[in-house]
Protein backbone atom coordinates (compact mmCIF):
# COMPACT_ATOMS: atom_id res chain seq x y z
CA UNK A 1 0.00 0.00 0.00
CA UNK A 2 1.40 3.41 -0.99
CA UNK A 3 1.46 6.35 1.39
CA UNK A 4 -0.83 9.31 0.48
CA UNK A 5 2.15 11.51 -0.51
CA UNK A 6 3.51 8.76 -2.80
CA UNK A 7 0.08 8.26 -4.40
CA UNK A 8 -0.23 12.00 -5.00
CA UNK A 9 3.21 12.06 -6.66
CA UNK A 10 2.24 9.11 -8.87
CA UNK A 11 -0.81 11.04 -10.08
CA UNK A 12 0.85 14.45 -10.48
CA UNK A 13 4.01 13.39 -12.30
CA UNK A 14 2.23 12.01 -15.40
CA UNK A 15 -0.02 15.08 -15.46
CA UNK A 16 3.00 17.38 -15.28
CA UNK A 17 4.61 15.47 -18.15
CA UNK A 18 1.47 15.87 -20.27
CA UNK A 19 1.35 19.63 -19.63
CA UNK A 20 5.06 20.00 -20.40
CA UNK A 21 4.62 18.16 -23.70
CA UNK A 22 1.58 20.23 -24.59
CA UNK A 23 3.54 23.44 -24.00
CA UNK A 24 6.31 22.41 -26.42
CA UNK A 25 3.91 22.19 -29.38
CA UNK A 26 2.61 25.61 -30.35
CA UNK A 27 -0.38 26.79 -32.30
CA UNK A 28 -0.05 25.98 -36.01
CA UNK A 29 1.10 28.98 -38.04
CA UNK A 30 -0.77 29.19 -41.33
CA UNK A 31 0.37 31.09 -44.40
CA UNK A 32 -0.86 31.77 -47.91
CA UNK A 33 1.60 31.99 -50.77
CA UNK A 34 2.05 35.52 -52.11
CA UNK A 35 1.78 34.69 -55.81
CA UNK A 36 3.05 38.12 -56.86
CA UNK A 37 6.38 37.49 -55.08
CA UNK A 38 6.79 33.76 -55.81
CA UNK A 39 7.99 31.73 -58.80
CA UNK A 40 9.46 28.42 -59.88
CA UNK A 41 12.28 27.81 -62.33
CA UNK A 42 13.47 24.56 -63.91
CA UNK A 43 16.97 24.42 -65.39
CA UNK A 44 18.07 21.58 -67.67
CA UNK A 45 21.40 20.93 -69.46
CA UNK A 46 21.28 21.58 -73.20
CA UNK A 47 23.72 19.80 -75.55
CA UNK A 48 25.89 19.19 -72.48
CA UNK A 49 27.46 22.62 -72.98
CA UNK A 50 24.90 25.08 -71.66
CA UNK A 51 21.49 25.05 -70.06
CA UNK A 52 17.98 26.35 -70.62
CA UNK A 53 15.67 27.59 -67.92
CA UNK A 54 11.88 27.52 -67.96
CA UNK A 55 9.81 29.48 -65.45
CA UNK A 56 6.40 29.01 -63.90
CA UNK A 57 5.34 32.50 -62.81
CA UNK A 58 1.82 31.62 -61.63
CA UNK A 59 1.12 29.55 -58.55
CA UNK A 60 -1.02 29.27 -55.48
CA UNK A 61 -0.58 27.49 -52.21
CA UNK A 62 -0.63 27.31 -48.45
CA UNK A 63 1.92 26.51 -45.76
CA UNK A 64 1.39 25.35 -42.19
CA UNK A 65 4.24 25.24 -39.67
CA UNK A 66 3.73 23.83 -36.17
CA UNK A 67 6.14 25.25 -33.55
CA UNK A 68 7.70 22.38 -31.61
CA UNK A 69 6.54 19.84 -34.19
CA UNK A 70 8.09 20.68 -37.58
CA UNK A 71 7.42 17.12 -38.74
CA UNK A 72 3.75 18.14 -38.92
CA UNK A 73 4.44 20.97 -41.39
CA UNK A 74 2.53 21.05 -44.67
CA UNK A 75 3.52 22.82 -47.88
CA UNK A 76 0.97 22.60 -50.69
CA UNK A 77 1.90 24.50 -53.85
CA UNK A 78 0.27 24.23 -57.28
CA UNK A 79 1.92 25.72 -60.38
CA UNK A 80 0.03 26.75 -63.49
CA UNK A 81 1.79 24.72 -66.20
CA UNK A 82 -0.10 26.56 -68.95
CA UNK A 83 1.70 29.78 -67.96
CA UNK A 84 5.17 28.28 -68.48
CA UNK A 85 7.79 30.67 -69.89
CA UNK A 86 10.84 29.62 -71.93
CA UNK A 87 13.79 31.46 -73.52
CA UNK A 88 12.49 31.00 -77.10
CA UNK A 89 9.28 30.10 -78.93
CA UNK A 90 10.52 26.68 -80.16
CA UNK A 91 11.44 25.57 -76.64
CA UNK A 92 8.17 26.94 -75.30
CA UNK A 93 6.11 25.01 -77.86
CA UNK A 94 7.96 21.78 -77.06
CA UNK A 95 7.62 22.21 -73.30
CA UNK A 96 3.88 22.81 -73.63
CA UNK A 97 3.48 19.85 -75.96
CA UNK A 98 2.75 16.16 -75.46
CA UNK A 99 6.41 15.10 -75.18
CA UNK A 100 7.02 17.29 -72.14
CA UNK A 101 4.47 18.91 -69.82
CA UNK A 102 1.47 18.34 -72.13
CA UNK A 103 -0.28 21.32 -70.58
CA UNK A 104 -3.48 20.76 -72.54
CA UNK A 105 -4.03 17.49 -70.63
CA UNK A 106 -2.12 18.30 -67.41
CA UNK A 107 -2.54 22.03 -66.73
CA UNK A 108 -1.03 21.97 -63.21
CA UNK A 109 2.03 20.74 -61.36
CA UNK A 110 1.84 20.20 -57.60
CA UNK A 111 4.31 19.84 -54.76
CA UNK A 112 2.85 18.50 -51.53
CA UNK A 113 5.32 18.60 -48.63
CA UNK A 114 4.27 16.58 -45.60
CA UNK A 115 7.15 17.06 -43.15
CA UNK A 116 9.79 19.68 -42.34
CA UNK A 117 13.09 18.62 -40.78
CA UNK A 118 15.09 21.62 -39.55
CA UNK A 119 18.89 21.47 -39.36
CA UNK A 120 19.06 25.05 -38.03
CA UNK A 121 16.67 27.92 -37.37
CA UNK A 122 16.59 28.80 -41.08
CA UNK A 123 17.57 25.62 -42.95
CA UNK A 124 16.01 22.23 -43.44
CA UNK A 125 14.40 19.73 -45.77
CA UNK A 126 10.78 19.17 -46.74
CA UNK A 127 9.80 15.63 -47.68
CA UNK A 128 6.82 15.13 -49.91
CA UNK A 129 5.60 14.37 -53.41
CA UNK A 130 5.83 16.08 -56.78
CA UNK A 131 3.08 15.51 -59.34
CA UNK A 132 3.74 16.45 -62.96
CA UNK A 133 2.20 15.17 -66.17
CA UNK A 134 -0.09 12.91 -64.16
CA UNK A 135 2.80 11.13 -62.40
CA UNK A 136 3.48 11.43 -58.65
CA UNK A 137 6.97 10.74 -57.27
CA UNK A 138 8.65 11.28 -53.88
CA UNK A 139 10.60 14.55 -53.71
CA UNK A 140 12.72 16.28 -51.10
CA UNK A 141 13.06 20.04 -51.10
CA UNK A 142 16.14 21.65 -49.49
CA UNK A 143 14.80 24.87 -47.97
CA UNK A 144 16.40 28.08 -46.69
CA UNK A 145 14.20 30.61 -44.88
CA UNK A 146 15.07 34.32 -44.79
CA UNK A 147 14.32 34.25 -41.03
CA UNK A 148 13.40 31.70 -38.38
CA UNK A 149 9.79 30.82 -39.36
CA UNK A 150 8.95 29.80 -35.78
CA UNK A 151 10.00 33.21 -34.43
CA UNK A 152 8.17 35.18 -37.14
CA UNK A 153 4.61 34.67 -35.90
CA UNK A 154 2.26 37.07 -37.68
CA UNK A 155 4.95 38.26 -40.12
CA UNK A 156 5.66 37.38 -43.77
CA UNK A 157 8.35 34.73 -44.28
CA UNK A 158 10.24 33.97 -47.50
CA UNK A 159 12.04 30.79 -48.43
CA UNK A 160 13.95 29.22 -51.31
CA UNK A 161 13.58 25.52 -51.98
CA UNK A 162 15.66 23.42 -54.37
CA UNK A 163 15.49 19.87 -55.66
CA UNK A 164 16.69 17.83 -58.64
CA UNK A 165 14.47 15.41 -60.51
CA UNK A 166 14.93 12.99 -63.40
CA UNK A 167 12.46 14.07 -66.09
CA UNK A 168 12.19 10.50 -67.40
CA UNK A 169 10.42 9.49 -64.18
CA UNK A 170 7.60 11.83 -65.18
CA UNK A 171 7.22 10.46 -68.69
CA UNK A 172 9.37 13.12 -70.40
CA UNK A 173 11.78 10.93 -72.39
CA UNK A 174 12.16 12.80 -75.68
CA UNK A 175 15.26 14.56 -77.06
CA UNK A 176 17.67 12.75 -74.73
CA UNK A 177 20.64 13.41 -77.03
CA UNK A 178 19.98 17.15 -76.81
CA UNK A 179 18.30 17.77 -73.45
CA UNK A 180 19.72 16.48 -70.15
CA UNK A 181 17.65 14.21 -67.93
CA UNK A 182 18.40 15.90 -64.61
CA UNK A 183 16.32 19.00 -63.95
CA UNK A 184 17.24 21.49 -61.21
CA UNK A 185 14.11 23.05 -59.74
CA UNK A 186 14.11 26.21 -57.62
CA UNK A 187 11.04 27.47 -55.78
CA UNK A 188 11.17 31.02 -54.42
CA UNK A 189 8.17 31.79 -52.25
CA UNK A 190 6.89 34.52 -49.96
CA UNK A 191 4.39 33.44 -47.33
CA UNK A 192 1.80 35.79 -45.87
CA UNK A 193 0.23 34.97 -42.48
CA UNK A 194 -3.48 34.14 -42.53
Amino acid sequence: MFKPATRLRMILLPLAAVFALANTVGTPQRYTLDASASNVSAKVPFFGLSSKTARFPRMQGAVTIVPGAPERAMIDVTFDATAIEAPDSVTLARLRGEKFFWVEKYPTIRFLGRSLKLSSATRGTVSGELTARGVTRPATLDVTFNADPIAQVGKPVSFTGTTTIDRRQFGMKSYQLVVGNKVDITLKARMLPR
